[in-house]
């Protein structure tokens, strides 16, 4: 089922990447480059899901997250958050900062399509 899914990167292969894989699979694409824009885009189209980068210019993606996550209008929307971080403890610290799931970077296409499935 095609889902409006949100996408706040700054890097512009991150972003196509995720347009082209998302786009082909029949989704409705809204996008982003920085967490304030990001936040704006989330309140005005309310997506089904949000692949957010965490480090963002002017807004970084932890404080966007906790912020979509801490109003009311927003705290529904699933966010998978986009890293390089990938050390043992980082998904468990990014897990609290309120994002539903993440995926490490570089992006793994197969892993994207798990993700949307599950959420």
């Amino acid at each position: 089922m095609p889902k409006k899914i949100l996408i706040v990167e700054d890097n512009e292969s991150n972003s196509q990447l995720l347009y082209y894989v998302l786009k082909h699979q029949g989704h409705e694409i809204i996008e982003a480059k920085d967490g304030k824009e990001g936040i704006k885009k989330a309140e005005e189209y309310m997506p089904d899901l949000i692949f957010m980068d965490l480090q963002l210019p002017l807004l970084d993606g932890f404080t966007a997250i906790k912020m979509l996550k801490n109003d009311p209008k927003t705290k529904h929307i699933k966010i998978i958050a986009l890293t390089a971080f990938a050390m043992k403890g980082d998904k468990e610290m990014i897990i609290e900062t309120g994002a539903d799931d993440y995926i490490a970077k570089p992006i793994d296409t197969r892993r994207l399509i798990e993700i949307i499935d599950k959420f």
